[in-house]
């Protein structure tokens, strides 16, 4: 059941290193018709690290979303997507794959270790409101979710 559905916020992870996209997607989030809270790390180690709840992040929610760019200083976002996916505690958490790459490989690569969704970030600003919003809109009130609060097996 999405827990939209009762009425409590869903937690996002943005893993975005550009300082211009985090902005806009928090403000597209904020907007939005689903109470969220959005957690954010600029590499992929930093999200390795959130997932796993170690070091500064021992105490982080679980997300019940990931945003996750291609585009990451320190580990890629491929990398971070196949870590994620081989975890059998986080496998099952949606990963949106959102990132300025249009490029067939990665979208191939990024369905192959088990993305949720590929979406290719436009340059227009408003489009790309509009795409955040959409994820929101799809992700966080039309899908159904596993609770994070469970068992995830």
């Amino acid at each position: 059941m999405s827990t939209a559905v009762l009425n409590k916020p869903i937690e996002i992870l943005l893993v975005e290193d550009n300082p211009a996209d985090i902005r806009l997607a928090k403000e597209a989030l904020r907007d939005g018709k689903v109470m969220n809270n959005l957690s954010v790390v600029t590499d992929g180690v930093e999200a390795l690290n959130f997932m796993s709840q170690t070091g500064k992040y021992s105490d982080a929610p679980l997300p019940e979303l990931i945003l996750l760019d291609l585009n990451l200083p320190k580990k890629n976002g491929l990398e971070v997507l196949q870590s994620l996916k081989a975890d059998p505690e986080l496998k099952k958490i949606p990963v949106v794959i959102l990132t300025t790459s249009k490029a067939e490989e990665d979208i191939v690569k990024g369905y192959n270790l088990y993305a949720n969704c590929y979406i290719t970030k436009p340059i227009d600003l408003k489009q790309f409101l509009e795409i955040i919003k959409t994820i929101e809109t799809f992700w966080l009130s039309v899908v159904s979710l596993p609770s994070m609060a469970g068992n995830l097996q």
